[in-house]
């Protein structure tokens, strides 16, 4: 008789703990808005917390033979950059938008350079001893830690009632105010009723207009509403009105972007970033720039001009209404040209085919995933001088990075941005050269 493969304990293949209570003392930080601490023998990842309390936490969630997840519901021993959280709805339980409400906004930024540090030795394959590693420091983008998300999407309950989820769960938190998010974009939510919709994305642009999206159960768009900047609050959500352009303002100059579409959620992130690509790239005159990911063309458009007349910048982008503001954003620069599609490993090769030779610099800027490993090493192969690489997960960057290392390049700069404080995201630019 065959044997069976032992099963782990408890119905959901955890230890059972689910709304257990005790005591930990808690560790470092990890990636992903909590910190490791340990009982029993097995893992538990606690939110709420920081490194070095003494806390009482709740399990949360039990699934895994070897860890659990809880919250930390009484602080026994707090840390010194333990704070009043700002949001009333925020803690354990509640809202699950942020992650570092209890932390001063210089510890969040202590806390995001260990995870970017620990992930790049980790899954990176680099030495804590590096210097691009061990002298990274996040740093702050102007206007503090509240009111900055210029973009937001809210859920919305069977009622109309709009809010967030808590953390890992389908529940709905109901929200009179969310204290991160720009008071136009969420008074504009948050004030009012959405029957039938599912979720609402907003957003305020650089002029001050207010776009707004209802989405279906499906999360897919029924209408959208534009408020320019003085307007009255009045008016229908039938879809009757243009969808429009939002104007943003980034390195010197005007751009265009979709109402609800993606841009930069900070305000002085845009100008941070495009900063420092154009530092880390160094484009010369008649070299050829390829830009993946390549939105509404920021990063390409504000290369355009160093690769002059004589240059290339092809920009890559998947999504049919960026490309459509790309194309606008680029019209006055005639080395500048869009190109529509996905960005994988075959797309890849076939355009740098078409391209007639290696471009001499990369810059991308991929979803959360990451760019992936077959990208990363169609890239590498191509022999690029330097690849800047503009990353908003730590864990994908430092997988990347390996990759890109197996084919020959080494990180050489790297910079980290505070472009979402009270959450543990982080936007980084990285540098990749040829070893």
């Amino acid at each position: 008789m065959q044997r069976g493969r032992k099963r782990a304990a408890g119905p959901d293949r955890g230890a059972g703990w689910t709304g257990r209570e005790f005591e930990v003392t808690v560790g470092p930080v990890a990636h992903g808005g909590h910190c490791v601490a340990r009982h029993e023998g097995r893992v538990v990842f606690v939110r709420h917390t920081l490194p070095g309390e003494r806390v009482v936490v709740r399990v949360t969630e039990d699934r895994h033979p070897g860890f659990c997840r809880a919250d930390a519901v009484e602080v026994l021993q707090a840390a010194p950059d333990r704070v009043p959280r700002p949001c009333p709805y925020s803690g354990p339980g509640r809202c699950g938008g942020c992650d570092w409400q209890h932390v001063t906004h210089e510890g969040q930024l202590r806390l995001k350079a260990a995870v970017v540090r620990e992930q790049l030795t980790r899954l990176g394959g680099l030495s804590g001893d590096d210097a691009v590693v061990r002298d990274l420091v996040v740093e702050a983008l102007p206007g503090g830690p509240l009111r900055w998300r210029t973009r937001a999407r809210f859920a919305v309950d069977r009622a109309g009632a709009p809010g967030l989820r808590r953390h890992r769960s389908h529940d709905l938190v109901l929200l009179d105010d969310c204290p991160i998010t720009v008071e136009p974009a969420a008074a504009a939510v948050l004030d009012r009723r959405w029957p039938g919709a599912g979720a609402v994305d907003v957003a305020v642009d650089s002029a001050g207009t207010v776009t707004t999206t209802r989405l279906d159960r499906r999360g897919r768009p029924q209408s959208t509403r534009v408020l320019r900047a003085g307007e009255d609050e009045g008016g229908s959500d039938d879809g009757t009105a243009p969808a429009g352009r939002a104007a943003r303002w980034a390195a010197g100059r005007d751009w265009e972007v979709e109402g609800t579409g993606f841009w930069q959620v900070h305000p002085a992130a845009a100008d941070a970033l495009t900063a420092t690509v154009a530092e880390f790239a160094g484009v010369r005159a008649g070299e050829t720039v390829l830009d993946l990911y390549a939105g509404a063309g920021l990063f390409g458009g504000t290369l355009a001009p160093a690769a002059g007349d004589a240059g290339r910048v092809v920009c890559v982008e998947a999504d049919e209404a960026a490309c459509a503001a790309a194309e606008a954003n680029l019209a006055a620069l005639p080395q500048a040209e869009v190109w529509q599609g996905e960005v994988d490993a075959e797309g890849l090769t076939e355009l740098l085919a078409e391209l007639g030779g290696a471009p001499d610099v990369v810059v991308l800027d991929p979803p959360r995933a990451g760019a992936g490993a077959a990208v990363s090493r169609v890239l590498a192969d191509a022999g690029p001088r330097a690849v800047v690489y503009v990353a908003c997960d730590p864990a994908a960057l430092a997988r990347d990075v390996a990759a890109f290392a197996a084919g020959g390049y080494r990180l050489t700069g790297l910079r980290g941005f505070d472009a979402f404080p009270m959450t543990a995201h982080v936007e980084c630019v990285a540098l990749l050269e040829r070893a």
